[in-house]
């Protein structure tokens, strides 16, 4: 059978997944009446949830008797280890666009990859329904950022398609019929080549080992494409790491391949097609599966290096082990070292005491994800502030620098600049019209400046606005950036809030926390109305007296309290504080100091 591998790629909520349940629908690889999810293709509790793909997955359908391969591809940048190593596996594109929204950030970032590897590729303009769409100025952007990403001449010769993945139909002109997606199908199998390595099938056996997962049945299991010959289940393959040494030899057990949404056994795995090995236990991702006789590694794709960084520790709270029972640094370690495993994207690192790990990303959602996964598997973790990665070039000291796209209605535009600007020492790049009312801001802001931005814009903007960011370039470091600019009210006991006290707070600042919670010392119930930190009594009830008076014995009614998500806290802290994270609650602290310590600041302050 004819075989077509290719990536669908596309900004987050741009219906990139939505495309791809329809992709399935209409190639029959559902029965008539078989009950499927909406957004199939998101396996993921947390994708659901959000509404992202975080993790790359391939499936496959047949038309006019060519296979195709389709890998969706996460939409966020933060996500990048995963596209980077995905497009290893593909011969073509498919670039989705908002037809109201044009190319976004996300979508530049998984386009410079995809043009680098000189994949070729084919647009779809999505969401030409809807009643602010413009499909002509959005194709118009794309070649925009096609000949700024350096495309050849024959990318830029891009064929196109107008679709609705909600409605289930593409055609190659805006008024056309609109009843199915043959069009794309079609252009598909015209515009993207077979893959080449199906002339090498005489060839040893070579794979390059591109994602990695676990199966509770048949353990240990590896995805890539097949670059060269053929492979047959009970045969022996080795394992060469990226520098070419032997990692260990294994009998493949299993050979699964994508049939819509599942994976089916195989027999046999031909080069060019997508595969699942089973049978391994030590190799992983970047590392060549081969046969016996090659000795030369397939060159794996360099990743990004992190930009941020976040330290995880025990939680050694007055509270800890209430919620979760996997709470000793041991179990953390290896739960970490795990992840890093499958996602080569983050690095881990012991501090000196071994009591924390520091781990390196790409970004602060990548590190949300992460700890929610964990805290959803019964972990209880510290998390402190993200801090930026630092690199040394020629003696000079270069910070990341990322690319800020904002749309804000027109009266907050002057806000949005002048904290951009003024207070995160950004440079404004580009300001245009959006549409009625709306304001397009481009801006290269430090990474630095970033961190906690987000719910201050949202503030800003009255929640209006929409702030998407990708790594931009490293850059000379911009000076001192002011952090938060105000205190937070700290509890100064050990008990269970009161209403009455929570009340008499209330014109101290915003409280994050409600009548009748568990808290401690040094835990923190609120943010201050003023620059610096202030220690308060959230126990102390009202006192009793034997005089009745008009007035004195009204309910109290709170103001309901401040709940941060897990982004938003990690974001929120400052530098000694700490985010509490178990699988019931996520609070703030102060971090704790041991009594030298202590003595040592009281001393000097």
């Amino acid at each position: 059978m004819d075989l077509r591998n290719i990536a669908i790629i596309a900004h987050v909520d741009h219906g990139k997944t939505t495309l791809v349940d329809e992709l399935l629908k209409q190639s029959g690889a559902f029965r008539e009446n078989q009950q499927v999810s909406e957004r199939a293709m998101d396996s993921n509790d947390i994708e659901r949830e959000r509404g992202i793909t975080i993790l790359a997955k391939c499936t496959s359908v047949e038309w006019k008797g060519t296979r195709i391969n389709i890998v969706d591809t996460p939409g966020h940048a933060d996500f990048g280890g995963e596209v980077e190593r995905i497009l290893n596996m593909v011969d073509g594109v498919c670039l989705l666009v908002d037809a109201a929204e044009g190319p976004m950030p996300q979508t530049k970032f998984v386009t410079s990859k995809a043009l680098a590897l000189g994949l070729r590729p084919i647009v779809v303009v999505n969401k030409v329904d809807k009643p602010d769409g413009d499909p002509d100025r959005a194709l118009n952007e794309v070649f925009d950022l096609f000949a700024n990403l350096g495309a050849s001449d024959e990318q830029l010769d891009f064929p196109h398609v107008y679709a609705s993945g909600r409605s289930g139909w593409a055609d190659l002109e805006l008024d056309g019929p609109r009843k199915d997606l043959s069009a794309l199908y079609d252009l598909i199998l015209r515009h993207v080549p077979a893959p080449r390595q199906v002339a090498q099938r005489a060839d040893p056996f070579r794979m390059l080992a591109t994602t990695l997962s676990s199966d509770p049945f048949i353990g240990r299991i590896l995805t890539g494409r097949v670059e060269a010959g053929t492979l047959k289940v009970g045969e022996t393959l080795k394992a060469l790491s990226r520098t070419g040494e032997r990692i260990e030899q294994f009998r493949v057990t299993k050979i699964l391949a994508s049939r819509g949404l599942g994976m089916q056994p195989i027999d046999l795995a031909e080069a060019g097609d997508i595969v699942t090995l089973a049978g391994m236990s030590k190799a992983t991702v970047a590392d060549t599966l081969c046969d016996l006789s090659v000795d030369v590694p397939i060159p794996a794709q360099p990743i990004d290096p992190p930009t941020i960084s976040v330290t995880f520790g025990i939680n050694d709270s007055p509270l800890a082990g209430r919620d979760g029972n996997k709470v000793q640094s041991r179990v953390i370690r290896e739960r970490l070292m795990k992840e890093a495993e499958v996602n080569v994207a983050i690095k881990i690192e012991d501090t000196p005491g071994g009591e924390a790990f520091v781990v390196s990303g790409r970004g602060e959602l990548q590190m949300g994800v992460l700890i929610e996964n964990m805290r959803r598997e019964g972990f209880e973790l510290s998390i402190s502030r993200p801090r930026v990665i630092f690199r040394e070039e020629d003696g000079a000291r270069l910070e990341p620098i990322e690319e800020v796209i904002i749309d804000v209605d027109d009266e907050y535009t002057g806000t949005v600049i002048d904290k951009l600007t003024g207070l995160r020492r950004g440079d404004l790049v580009e300001m245009k019209p959006a549409g009625v009312g709306k304001t397009r801001i481009v801006a290269h802001v430090p990474s630095r400046g970033l961190i906690g931005y987000h719910g201050e814009f949202l503030t800003d903007t009255r929640g209006t606005g929409v702030l998407n960011r990708i790594f931009h370039d490293w850059a000379p470091h911009k000076g001192q950036i002011q952090g938060r600019r105000v205190g937070v009210l700290i509890s100064m006991e050990n008990g269970v809030s009161v209403a009455y006290a929570l009340w008499n707070l209330e014109e101290r600042g915003r409280l994050f926390i409600g009548a009748q919670e568990q808290v401690y010392e040094g835990m923190i119930i609120g943010e201050h109305s003023r620059d610096n930190d202030l220690e308060v009594n959230p126990l102390k009830g009202k006192k009793l007296t034997n005089v009745r008076a008009s007035g004195t014995d009204e309910a109290v009614r709170l103001t309901p309290p401040i709940r941060m998500s897990l982004e938003e806290a990690i974001a929120y802290i400052d530098d000694d504080e700490l985010v509490e994270v178990t699988p019931k609650i996520v609070r703030l602290r102060k971090r704790f100091l041991d009594p030298h310590e202590r003595k040592r600041q009281a001393r000097a302050g």
